[in-house]
């Protein structure tokens, strides 16, 4: 084995260094806000920038936890979330048989519409009229229905279903099974890796989302949690605690703590995803991509 130069050994060194670089400018901003929310109020007023709290201090979850909103909202994302990825992956799947198969006329037809959507799409006004048009606005539907499918994770699933061997296909017609239960028996199991990845993909869309909650949901009940976390963090109002469910002397935290606060709450349920979810996730867009 040939030993490696001197200048390889360098040019590893200062890769080295440039990713610990950046992967602790990345890393930062997480501590800072984990710290600030869990620092006592005082130190928050003295010290500002804070990465290692010296005093330990949960006034700010106790405050914003005063009231239903924030658990409310917490479980109108989980559901929004749960059921709207769900509702993607069914479509996507759907749409994405008849797609890949080689004896579905019209196909060719069909995925390029699908390829046109990445392209252009309505706007914004265009979108609202026909979701008012169906009586969606301050509904759920709003949030779930007009993003029902991704044009780009669909064309991924059917160039992964392209790839299933044939011959299973023909074994299970043969026993009888028909294009649903071949669908649902046969082609969804052998493709829980791309699933489960465009699932992970669907579910952080849906978490994420606050756009299509202002625009489509008047009534603030039914907020999800972004769209508290965006009235706290960038408009500075409330509406997330109550002072007087504590002693007269109750000083409210600082609006700092209250912000980091939300920001680690509506984080962190999303990040326990990702474990669950990470063998299949690089697994699954590289079957999905290797053929056309």
């Amino acid at each position: 084995m040939i030993g490696r130069s001197l200048s390889s050994r360098f040019f590893d060194g200062l890769n080295y260094i440039f990713l610990s670089l950046v992967a602790l400018v990345t890393i930062i901003p997480f501590i800072y806000i984990v710290s600030v929310s869990f620092a006592a109020p005082e130190e928050v007023l003295r010290r500002g920038f804070i990465l290692f709290p010296t005093t330990f201090s949960l006034e700010g979850y106790k405050y914003i936890f005063s009231t239903g909103t924030i658990i409310r909202s917490l479980g109108i994302t989980v559901g929004i979330t749960v059921i709207g990825t769900i509702i993607n992956l069914l479509f996507t799947a759907l749409l994405a048989y008849p797609l890949s198969r080689q004896d579905f006329s019209g196909r060719n037809v069909f995925m390029m519409l699908v390829v046109f959507t990445m392209l252009f799409n309505g706007g914004i006004l265009p979108t609202f009229l026909v979701v008012k048009a169906f009586g969606m606005l301050n509904t759920y539907w709003a949030l779930l229905i007009p993003n029902a499918i991704s044009a780009f994770n669909l064309i991924v699933v059917v160039s992964f279903f392209r790839q299933l061997p044939e011959g299973l296909e023909e074994a299970a017609k043969i026993d009888g099974c028909n294009d649903l239960g071949l669908l649902f028996r046969i082609v969804l199991p052998l493709s829980a890796p791309v699933l489960a990845t465009f699932a992970l993909f669907y579910a952080v869309g849906h978490w994420n989302t606050f756009f299509n909650a202002i625009l489509y949901i008047n009534n603030a009940d039914m907020w999800p949690i972004q769209v508290w976390l965006r009235q706290i963090v960038i408009l500075s109002q409330g509406g997330i605690g109550d002072s007087t469910q504590f002693d007269q002397n109750y000083i409210a935290p600082p609006s700092q703590i209250i912000k980091m606060a939300v920001i680690v709450i509506s984080t962190v349920p999303i990040l326990v995803v990702y474990p669950f979810l990470q063998k299949h996730f690089a697994k699954g867009v590289l079957l999905g991509s290797v053929k056309g």
